[in-house]
């Protein structure tokens, strides 16, 4: 019997996160991921285009984009024999999320800091959009782990879970559709062009957002500290702008008992531990989401394996 794609996605799901353990993001403008910058910064140019058009520039071209960006995994999920599926699509999935390198990020804000405060601003600013010129150690620090939580979903669970859906046309159009909206989604001279893909990327995200929420309330569960965790999402989650973001930092600040604080816009959290004393709660709750959600995945996608086949469906 030729194995189906329900059969072996637990397998290449399983896959691609040792891959990515292994080996992270290589820094490589012919990753995938870094081509599908280029081309968004080549046409997301508002100047490009006259104001009365841009919204409709904008849809056509996030159209565009995300379809140029799914073909090869169409082609793979479509064409290609299951024993050749079983190599590619590891390889395929592991470009459409972050896990290793989400973590090395936030931690190089840390190591930056201990060679001053300069050298902290300059590396929090490649993971941030704000101002960092002013901040000070508790705000360089918060913006860092303020973007790992915030890509728990977005680069992780979010392309993960349209992957169980869709297969890898999902985690692929996940993956452009989030690069797109963190290159474009401003509410700046991007803001018509990047209309579209803001609101999609809102979308798209919706029920991922709610499953990383319920993983993370499980999680602090487990450690103790769910009725903090879930006090501050109910109280704090809808500081944030957006509707998916902040019930996410919410229910991490409250879980590891610190705050999230973007100067004069938002601050989640009560602050009982500095971002020093909650960073490794923080970075084990990151881990411990994408493992759970991995084995609840996996385990659902074997049940639902042998139901098919038993079936004979």
């Amino acid at each position: 019997m030729v194995p189906s794609a329900i059969t072996l996605a637990p397998l290449v799901l399983c896959a691609a996160l040792v891959l990515d353990r292994i080996m992270g993001d290589p820094q490589s403008r012919y990753h995938p991921v870094a081509l599908l910058g280029s081309f968004i910064a080549f046409w997301g140019k508002p100047d490009c285009y006259p104001v009365s058009i841009q919204r409709i520039v904008g849809v056509l071209l996030w159209v565009v984009t995300v379809l140029l960006f799914c073909i090869p995994f169409i082609l793979v999920s479509l064409y290609a024999p299951w024993y050749l599926y079983l190599l590619l699509a590891p390889v395929l999935l592991k470009f459409c999320f972050a896990w290793r390198s989400l973590e090395e990020h936030a931690l190089a804000v840390v190591s930056a800091l201990k060679e001053g405060m300069e050298k902290g601003r300059e590396k929090v600013g490649l993971l941030v959009s704000r101002d960092t010129a002013s901040l000070d150690r508790d705000h360089i620090l918060s913006a860092g782990f303020e973007s790992m939580t915030e890509n728990l979903n977005d680069s992780i669970i979010a392309p993960l879970f349209w992957f169980t859906l869709l297969g890898l046309p999902g985690a692929a159009a996940c993956r452009a559709i989030n690069t797109m909206d963190a290159m474009l989604g401003y509410q700046d001279e991007r803001e018509r062009l990047g209309w579209c893909t803001a609101r999609m990327d809102d979308i798209m995200n919706f029920i991922p957002a709610r499953v990383t929420v319920l993983l993370l309330l499980a999680w602090f569960a487990l450690k103790g500290t769910l009725p903090q965790a879930w006090r501050v999402m109910q109280r704090d989650g809808h500081l944030r702008p957006g509707f998916n973001g902040g019930i996410i930092m919410g229910a991490m600040a409250g879980g590891t008992c610190t705050r999230f604080e973007k100067p004069g816009i938002y601050r989640i959290g009560d602050g009982n531990r500095t971002l020093d004393e909650a960073g490794a709660d923080i970075l084990s709750a990151v881990r411990a989401v994408t493992v759970m959600y991995a084995a609840l995945t996996c385990s659902t996608l074997i049940l639902l394996g042998a139901v098919i086949n038993h079936l004979g469906i």
